[in-house]
């Protein structure tokens, strides 16, 4: 049973059986396909390590491509903000701004939200390592699109388009994805 606190959605994600890239996310209900990271699920996760933290996190914001979504990201309970062509993601354990967004030109290591695919058009920030973070232990965990084929992420976990569709409405600060295996 849900607290007060914990109050709100729970998707849960695991892996296909046998096929530890590949996963499957439930929300009320319903099983969609997702692609994990290309080092499968760990527990301790680590930055560069491409695995999908074993972990309970929330969703924290949404960016998303203005400039491929006309209308927005539709009626969602989340800070939804467009990517600018200036915005990048710290994934440099050294630095001061390590698993936060940051402006680039960025001289330290990043990645540009700003994507020539379309995995960005819908990015949903997950909480993995950002309220207390620890250096090394893995950045910029997002729920995005997946490419076409669903191979492998970096460590996120990637949907299709049309899943996260039906998945944005029912994201807030209140939900939990769940990964497990």
């Amino acid at each position: 049973m849900l607290t007060r606190k914990t109050k709100g959605a729970v998707f849960t994600v695991r892996p296909r059986p046998g096929k530890p890239q590949e996963g499957l996310i439930s929300y009320n209900g319903v099983v969609y396909p997702c692609a994990l990271g290309r080092g499968g699920i760990e527990s301790r996760k680590r930055e560069g390590d491409g695995a999908t933290p074993l972990a309970s996190m929330r969703p924290l914001r949404i960016y998303y491509r203005s400039d491929r979504r006309k209308s927005g990201v539709g009626p969602v309970r989340l800070p939804a903000f467009p990517i600018r062509p200036d915005l990048g993601w710290c994934d440099a354990p050294d630095n001061a701004n390590y698993n936060r967004p940051v402006r680039l030109p960025f001289a330290a290591s990043h990645e540009a939200m700003l994507r020539e695919d379309r995995l960005y058009d819908v990015c949903v920030v997950l909480d993995w390592n950002i309220t207390s973070r620890g250096r090394n232990l893995g950045s910029a965990i997002f729920l995005h699109i997946a490419k076409p084929s669903f191979s492998p992420t970096e460590g996120c976990i990637a949907v299709s388009p049309t899943v996260m569709g039906r998945l944005l409405p029912a994201l807030s600060t209140q939900a939990r994805i769940i990964v497990s295996r």
